[in-house]
Formats: C-alpha cells, sequence, structure tokens
C-alpha cells in the first residue's frame, strides 16, 4: 500500500530536542548565564509552559530569542482511546502530516509512557502492526521528548496529581535505527533538574541491530535494554522476522554477551507467543538452552500473548494453556521469566494498530 505524504512545512526545531547543556550552550552563545538556560528548563519541564511568552520572570531578549529559533509545540492530538483499565492510547499529527501513536498504561509502580521513535518501521517483523506502513522518516529527540509532555500535560489537565515515572521506547519503528536522537531523548527525560525520570525506570527495546546493543553498553546512558527474540533458531527467526538474514542469533546473542560483560546489568528478552509457530514445549527448551547458564543470572524472559493486528492477521493467539505450559517448562529449567500484562484489550492495543487503522481509513 502506497501513502502520499505531504512535503513538510518548514518550521523551527522544538526545544524540547536540546539537552540542558545544549540549551545552555545556544544561550551562552547569546550572552545569557547558566542559570538563564536552568530557569527556562525548569519552566519547560516543571511548570510544563508551552507558550514562550508565559515564561514569567525570563528577560524580554531571551524570550525574544527563544520565540525567533525554537517552538514548544509541534505535536497535535489527532485520536485519543481510553480503555476501561486506564490505559489511552494517542494518535498525534506532527508538523509534516504524519501520524504516530504513544501509549500510557498504569501499572501498581506507576505510569508507564510507551513512546515512537519513527514514522513507520523497516525492520518488518510479520506479526507487528508497526511495520505494515514503511518508514518514512526518524522522529526528531523533541518530537519524541513531546509525546512525553503531551501525555504529562494531559494528567495535569485531570488535576489529580499524577506523573510518568515510567518510559519504554518500544512504540512504532527501531530506537537503534534512530540511535542519535533516541540517545538525546534519554539526556532530556532523565535530567534531574527537568522531568527527572530516572534511568532505571526507562527501558530501551531493539529488534537486535548488534553493533548498536554495543554501543548502547559503552554509553552512560544506565537505561534497561528489551531485545526481541521472539524465536530460539535461525529458522524460524528468519521466518517471523527478517532481520534475522542480516543479524543471526549468534551474532545477535555475542552482543547480548558484550553488553551483560559491560554493564552487569539484566537483560530481558522479548518472546511473542504465536499459536502452533513458536510456543511449543521443544521451542520453550530450546530457548532455555540458548540463554544457558552463563546468561541465566541477568536475563528475563518476557512472554508476549499476542495481539492480532486485523482480522486477516496469518497469526493467532497461543491458547492459555501454551502459554501456561511454556512459562512453566523455562520455570523448571531454571530461567528467569513472567508474562507481560495486557493493556488496553478494549482499544486498539496492538502496538501501531490503531496508525494503520487511521491510515486505511484517510
Amino acid at each position: 500500500m502506497s501513502t502520499h505524504v505531504e512535503t513538510p512545512t518548514p518550521i523551527k526545531p522544538s526545544i524540547y530536542g536540546l539537552t540542558l547543556e545544549q540549551l545552555t550552550a545556544w544561550l551562552g552563545e547569546r550572552g545569557h548565564k547558566k542559570s538563564r538556560a536552568v530557569q527556562v528548563w525548569e519552566l519547560l519541564y516543571r511548570k510544563r509552559v508551552t507558550d514562550f511568552a508565559a515564561m514569567e520572570g525570563v528577560h524580554a531578549e531571551a524570550i525574544k530569542l527563544l520565540q525567533d529559533s525554537f517552538a514548544i509545540q509541534t505535536l497535535t492530538e489527532h485520536t485519543k482511546q481510553e480503555s476501561s483499565d486506564g490505559t489511552i492510547k494517542f494518535l498525534f499529527k506532527l508538523s509534516d502530516g504524519n501520524l504516530i501513536e504513544t501509549v500510557m498504561m498504569r501499572h501498581k509502580f506507576g505510569l508507564s509512557v510507551c513512546v515512537t521513535t519513527q514514522v513507520g518501521c523497516n525492520i518488518g517483523c510479520s506479526f507487528c502492526a508497526s511495520g505494515l506502513l514503511a518508514k518514512s522518516r526518524d522522529l526528531t529527540s523533541g518530537e519524541i521528548v513531546e509525546q512525553i509532555m503531551k501525555v504529562q500535560l494531559n494528567l495535569d489537565s485531570r488535576e489529580q496529581g499524577e506523573r510518568v515515572s515510567h518510559v519504554v521506547v518500544m512504540g512504532i519503528g527501531e530506537p537503534f535505527d534512530n540511535y542519535e536522537h533516541m540517545s538525546n531523548f534519554i539526556t532530556v527525560i532523565k535530567d534531574h533538574k527537568g522531568l527527572a525520570i530516572g534511568p532505571r525506570h526507562i527501558t530501551v527495546s531493539t529488534c537486535g541491530l548488534a553493533d548498536k546493543i554495543r554501543e548502547f553498553a559503552d554509553s552512560d546512558l544506565q537505561t534497561n535494554l528489551a531485545v526481541s527474540l521472539h524465536a530460539p533458531n535461525d529458522e524460524l527467526r528468519t521466518r517471523i522476522m527478517k532481520i534475522n538474514r542480516a543479524i543471526p542469533i549468534a551474532k545477535l546473542m555475542d552482543a547480548i554477551d558484550y553488553y551483560l560483560e559491560r554493564t552487569n546489568r539484566r537483560i530481558t528478552l522479548e518472546y511473542i507467543l504465536l499459536k502452533d509457530v513458536n510456543d511449543q514445549r521443544e521451542h520453550a527448551l530450546e530457548l532455555a538452552a540458548l540463554i544457558g547458564d552463563t546468561r541465566r543470572a541477568l536475563a528475563n524472559v518476557n512472554l508476549i500473548p499476542y495481539n492480532p493486528v486485523d482480522e486477516h492477521s496469518q497469526y493467532q493467539r497461543s491458547t492459555q494453556e501454551s502459554i501456561t505450559a511454556f512459562y512453566d517448562t523455562l520455570k523448571k529449567q531454571g530461567i528467569s521469566v513472567s508474562v507481560r500484562l495486557e493493556h488496553g484489550a478494549d482499544i486498539d492495543a496492538a502496538c501501531g494498530q490503531l496508525r494503520s487503522k487511521q491510515m486505511k481509513e484517510a
């Protein structure tokens, strides 16, 4: 399916795309002290000011500089779906007319937001709604940060004192295919003078770009890492994830070993359960053997019940009996394993599903 995308209208870059260090340097080059940058930063992220003119106490000259050079709001809310379990799925329109999804989920430990990093996705996992439409561009770090801000502003409007406490970078797109903007985004949201979302409350998910996993291990981002494995052998993984042709399991596991050695941090191996495809006992035993003794201490398998993309999906959801049996088999092999809690089952639950539906109706 081809999708016409209008030529982007030139707009000012998002102020949210700057880290505090970058904002300090930018204002410093124009004659303003670091304290001015901190003042603007706290107004943006603590006071959630969305208009430069409303920044009380900021010198008029600095206001004019910011107004001339940056925008605060570049996303508009196109559609919002609210689930009975408190999940909210937002469809945002970008300045160029493209649509992206952002999801807020309620957990016992707090409010988590799943952000998108690309418009579409080129990885092409056969079970994923996000890949139904090819990637047209990367998001800027400002556009990724603004997703968090839009959700937080929505929470503020309800006047219940709630705040976004956790972030998962596993919406539409492959975060490691947009590495620089993804890294900048994390630096912005974890800054203690702003949103102050702790790095241990941030998880980045990748389909397995081995070189970027190594780069991530060497970075100072210190966030959690999740790897979409979804199969215990090359034949099966290649069938459902075409990325495996370029990065087979052995190469991926070498990168994972590097990450574990460098960081000594736990890693999550995501495994979506597809009925009669990868959900049998022999697959669980093969997965346990792949993890082995050396990775066992720092690896957790997260089993994901499949949400069909649409009525024409080639895959079906595993039965509860199969999910339980798979879980029990891994447990008996000494593997740390969990089953992902489902959110938004009464709305367009699968990642990319709402966007895909809107694009079809357009």
